[in-house]
């Protein structure tokens, strides 16, 4: 007997989720559905998602009573690099959002050792029930033409730069000349090829077979650091989950090396201290306690906390106390899939191509990740980590859990702003009781470090109360900078972030 009435799908894109209703609809778990989901994501969400990009997933498995974590997210590269790489094919882009910019580097030196082909493959193998050519095929029709939308549309100007840099991006997103715009057929033929053999069986090839020798060769000649070992030695990890107490609930979300999850955990551990709020949704205060909670964050961040370890650390000392007065006296291409089947099977992805490097995969249609080239992924420094780790990732797919069940599954887009995103949709559904939807729907604010980036949409008065103690930089319009939240309450409703063009299907 089914757990709930319907089944329920929030992602960055309706085609996306449509793939995964499809899946569910012909008998498919929501591990399938997540799967199928992941590499229709890969076609219609090419600026945000693709099989050279890394990911993660937790999901709550009904039939195995477990909660799981699937690593799929990028290596550091340069195993077996014979000789060093003086100058590698490295340099910046700069990304203009509407309100503010942002400074990539692209290129192949830019490229980690992808990991989502593999994850993907991973967790259809461990948990899926069906057909691996069934669970591609809406992914392979998808990639032989879908329509380009508003919202891809606009993340695809955004990215022209790197979408074009070579002639094979050229070939796809610049078909006779005219690069691709809303309303437009967007054709891979190569993509839709590469799936029908991974579909059949051949998938392996990426990372042993004659793709990765072609992947290596080009790296060597080109100034690119990936390696034929590297692809060879990839493994995807499983992991036990974070777990952090939040109210009368336990938050699940990802674990080390992930760095998201932790600081994730250390709002939600800090405004559990600081007690039930004090003040109304979006008022001044509200404004004045979101900043200072994000500002006292970034600065532990940026003290070294990086981890659960570090989590523990800081509660057992008297750290905590003192963050919580800082806060009373204050002065101052990633996307998300959440799905929930009516068995009770959860899955929370989040996977990320960067912005991409501009390199494309030879006859594959499959452009490799920049994951070297963000700066926030690399405190230490851009290619200054021993090859054959596991890169730090500020995303953070979560379930919110209470006496045993899925209560929330919820993740996010959005590279910094992931955190800052998931925590304020995650406080509005608790602390202050608004409906999934309209959480989601609400204005964001975000602490750069130098300013707060606030969307329009809080009252005039809020306004000001939080203009006479921190300099604001005051958006026109909501923007894909400020994340894009999908979430699904199991069997209620779900909810797809409009920033990011989200859409929802519900199974019944």
């Amino acid at each position: 007997m089914s757990k709930y009435s319907k089944s329920i799908i929030a992602s960055g894109h309706p085609l996306v989720s449509e793939a995964a209703g499809t899946i569910l609809k012909e008998g498919g778990n929501a591990f399938d559905a997540v799967v199928a989901a992941g590499f229709a994501s890969t076609v219609v969400e090419p600026a945000l998602n693709n099989l050279g990009g890394g990911g993660l997933l937790l999901g709550h498995s009904a039939e195995k009573g477990q909660n799981l974590f699937f690593d799929f997210f990028v290596d550091t590269p340069g195993l077996g690099l014979k000789e060093s790489v003086d100058e590698p094919h490295f340099f910046p882009v700069t990304v203009q959002f509407s309100g503010s910019k942002q400074v990539f580097n692209v290129g192949l030196g830019s490229v980690a050792v992808p990991g989502t082909l593999k994850g993907l493959l991973h967790i259809h193998k461990r948990l899926g029930s069906m057909r691996l050519s069934d669970v591609l095929a809406p992914a392979i029709e998808l990639a032989k033409s879908h329509v380009v939308n508003e919202r891809q549309a606009y993340f695809l100007k955004l990215l022209y730069p790197i979408m074009t840099l070579l002639p094979e991006g050229n070939a796809i997103y610049k078909p006779g000349g005219n690069y691709l715009k809303e309303g437009d057929q967007q054709v891979n033929n190569e993509l839709s090829s590469f799936l029908e053999m991974v579909a059949a069986g051949s998938g392996d090839t990426f990372y042993h077979g004659e793709v990765a020798r072609k992947i290596s060769q080009d790296m060597a000649e080109n100034g690119g650091l990936l390696t034929h070992q590297d692809l060879a030695a990839y493994e995807v990890k499983e992991r036990t989950p974070m777990a952090v107490p939040f109210r009368d609930y336990e938050l699940l979300t990802s674990p080390a090396p992930s760095m998201g999850g932790a600081l994730i955990g250390l709002s939600l551990s800090l405004q559990s201290l600081y007690g039930s709020p004090d003040y109304e949704y979006g008022t001044g205060e509200y404004l004045l306690h979101t900043t200072g909670l994000m500002q006292e964050i970034e600065k532990i961040r940026k003290s070294g906390f990086s981890n659960e370890k570090d989590l523990k650390a800081f509660f057992n000392s008297t750290q905590g106390e003192q963050s919580i007065e800082n806060i009373r006296i204050f002065p101052r291409g990633t996307t998300h899939i959440s799905i929930a089947d009516k068995n009770g099977n959860c899955a929370s992805m989040t996977c990320s191509n960067g912005e991409g490097s501009g390199y494309f995969v030879p006859g594959t249609g499959v452009m490799l990740n920049n994951m070297m080239g963000e700066d926030d992924l690399h405190p230490e420094g851009f290619h200054s980590g021993p090859a054959g780790q596991r890169v730090g990732s500020m995303m953070s797919p979560s379930l919110l859990i209470k006496d045993g069940d899925v209560k929330l599954v919820i993740g996010s887009g959005g590279s910094k702003r992931i955190r800052t995103a998931v925590t304020q949709v995650l406080y509005q559904v608790v602390d202050f009781k608004r409906s999934l939807q309209d959480a989601i729907d609400a204005p964001r604010l975000h602490w750069d470090g130098e300013v707060v980036q606030i969307e329009p949409g809080f009252s005039e008065k809020a306004i000001e109360t939080l203009a006479g103690r921190v300099k604001l930089n005051e958006w026109d319009a909501k923007g894909v900078y400020f994340g894009g939240v999908h979430a699904v309450i199991p069997g209620i409703e779900g909810a797809a972030d409009a920033r990011r063009g989200g859409g929802v299907v519900e199974i019944d």
